[in-house]
């Protein structure tokens, strides 16, 4: 219910939901469509293709970015150049630009004088956001089964390049970890990624021209036969399925301009799985299908991995289907379904539960230092920080916070107004709300991200998308407070997961903490839609630095080793280009020349402890 009473008219508002205590992970179970028996026949096969896709660099246009591109280090991205972005809402860098190769004491992006008081002088601020390089301004012409590449013209950026050369384009907020991202209700940092999966793209119910296409037996005059025919489906508890099948299609992540995923699918499906990438002989899911000499798999193509993978009749149907005006077979049209079915299967299987705070949980009290207990109760009391990042997962964008709150919530905000906001999304002061509306933007249906926004809109939307009743009536008049808000993120490992913040802003723990304890950096600007809980705490050094110890209690060693289930197969990460902001390599196509970082084949036992890959610019946490 929204955290309200009313009696005789005098309502009793809460600052904050209800807080649910962190609890052990382990024990916690991982949501799953109730259909997906409809769609999957083997369990194991559709593991092995998403992990097969998710890691594999023909993904991309350029048949260089794979998912893992940028989600290749505790599920988050730790590169330094080429990562500057001018944000949603920029008009120009506000310092480095294109190729830039970022810095220690570049951050954080907005300083103040004394990092403990908001009303100390501003050093300076940066209206920058420090993300994930995706591919190059292009369009896509057509794909040809057996090549690699898209066919694809460079048309000239007026954003991302150096002189006349263009660089890879940078993505508008920062990269946040697949790891655990199974528990989240909601994906993206704006919660676009719907809970139900269409099996077409991220819109869910939203998008009501949705369709994927089965082959079914109908009855006619001449008897029965196989038609393929088009179909509206629906799969819940599938927000990472729906995240999916976003940056396959996206001409800053991924693609170029124009690509379709059908086409998508009919280059991948005659490609050999993770050819050119060796895998190693003990990787976790992909051993038993290793090819003898490690170079990809022996499985002859995707084509055959889906085959084995999903039930027949979404891919063994004759007849051509037209999607975009183009023509193509059922597997390739469906293509989409099986790419976000898969990778939400592996990624489903990427759950850091073994954790010193796991066994603290299950009863080890010596599992945490006493230096880590003391900031376990700063981050449950003087630090407020179980107000946003409760349950299991440590964040109220968590599926875990189903038990206690429904998708609205109600509070006091910060000018002292009462609102309903969206549960698990936040407007903390981070940048001012202008840089970036969060989940206060909308659709491409024009219909409002946020819930609070739907609700307002038309209870009757709200219930047809999100399948979910409210407990309590939102009317045509009720504030609501949505705008600069973004989605808690988990803090499980996030001690591996700089830099932080929806921008990217900020490269420790410590200077993490910090902005909390001076009460945010935008308090005032943002004050309208502000978390009331975002005031300064007066912490001592002491308190927090014993909260920065017990952050890095959340740490899953097993993913700082890239162990089992977190090892994968070779990857080839672009990392920035020859040359700096002045000067870069042209590769005669009017593209700057990549450098790049290898990533070798990692089996289940992870590194060695001398290997384990640097953190963000090497920083300490």
């Amino acid at each position: 219910m929204l955290s309200f009473a009313a009696t005789f008219g005098l309502m009793t508002f809460t600052s904050v939901a209800v807080a649910q205590t962190p609890s052990s992970l382990a024990r916690a179970s991982r949501p799953e469509p109730s259909n997906l028996g409809s769609f999957v026949q083997d369990r194991g096969a559709a593991i092995a293709l998403g992990k097969a896709l998710f890691w594999d660099m023909r993904v991309g246009s350029d048949a260089k970015t794979a998912c893992a591109s940028c989600h290749f280090h505790a599920g988050a991205d730790p590169r330094s150049k080429n990562q500057l972005s001018r944000g949603p809402n920029g008009t120009s860098f506000a310092f480095g630009g294109p190729n830039y190769q970022l810095k220690a004491g570049d951050f954080p992006f907005h300083q103040f004088s004394d990092p403990n008081n908001r009303d100390s002088a501003v050093v300076r601020s940066l209206a920058a956001v420090s993300s994930s390089q995706g591919v190059f301004r292009e369009n896509f012409s057509s794909v040809v089964p057996g090549q690699a590449e898209d066919n694809r013209q460079v048309v000239y950026d007026p954003v991302f390049h150096v002189g006349a050369v263009n660089t890879r384009q940078v993505e508008p907020r920062n990269t946040p970890s697949v790891i655990n991202a199974v528990f989240n209700l909601r994906n993206f940092w704006d919660g676009r990624a719907q809970t139900i999966f269409n099996g077409v793209n991220p819109w869910g119910k939203r998008d009501t021209g949705a369709r994927v296409y089965k082959n079914e037996s109908t009855w006619s005059l001449f008897g029965w036969k196989q038609q393929v025919r088009s179909v509206q489906i629906t799969l819940n508890d599938s927000s990472l399925a729906s995240q999916a099948s976003g940056p396959p299609l996206s001409d800053l992540e991924m693609s170029a301009a124009g690509r379709r995923f059908a086409d998508l699918g009919r280059k991948m499906s005659s490609l050999r799985p993770l050819a050119g990438q060796q895998v190693a002989a003990d990787d976790s899911v992909l051993a038993s299908r290793r090819a003898a000499n490690g170079d990809g798999l022996a499985t002859a193509s995707y084509a055959d991995m889906v085959k084995t993978a999903f039930r027949s009749e979404w891919w063994n149907g004759s007849q051509t289907v037209t999607v975009g005006g183009r023509s193509y077979n059922q597997m390739e049209a469906n293509f989409s379904l099986f790419f976000g079915l898969a990778l939400q299967m592996y990624q489903a299987t990427l759950v850091s539960d073994q954790t010193p705070f796991d066994k603290f949980a299950e009863g080890q009290g010596s599992a945490l230092t006493p230096q880590q207990l003391t900031g376990w109760g700063v981050f449950q009391g003087k630090g407020k920080c179980v107000n946003c990042h409760g349950g299991a997962a440590f964040t109220n964008a968590s599926i875990h916070r189903r038990l206690f709150t429904d998708r609205l919530n109600r509070m006091v905000m910060g000018n002292g107004g009462v609102a309903v906001y969206d549960e698990g999304f936040y407007n903390i002061g981070v940048t001012p709300t202008a840089q970036d509306v969060g989940v206060g933007g909308n659709d491409p249906f024009g219909n409002p991200l946020s819930f609070a926004g739907l609700a307002k809109k038309s209870i009757l939307l709200f219930n047809i998308y999100e399948q979910a009743l409210l407990d309590d009536l939102v009317t045509p008049f009720t504030r609501i407070a949505v705008q600069g808000s973004f989605k808690t993120p988990g803090l499980r490992n996030v001690e591996l997961t700089a830099p932080y913040f929806h921008n990217g802003g900020t490269a420790t723990l410590t200077q993490v903490v910090e902005f909390y304890n001076r009460g945010g950096n935008f308090a005032r600007a943002n004050i309208a839609d502000l978390d009331a809980d975002i005031q300064p705490l007066g912490l001592t050094s002491d308190e927090k630095s014993a909260l920065v110890a017990f952050l890095k209690a959340l740490t899953d060693d097993r993913v700082r080793k890239h162990a089992a289930p977190f090892d994968h197969p070779q990857l080839a990460v672009p990392n920035g280009h020859s040359g700096n902001t002045s000067s870069v390599a042209n590769d005669g196509w009017g593209r700057a020349v990549d450098d790049w970082m290898l990533l070798p084949a990692i089996g289940r036992n992870g590194y060695a402890a001398d290997q384990i890959p640097a953190s963000f610019l090497g920083l300490a946490q």
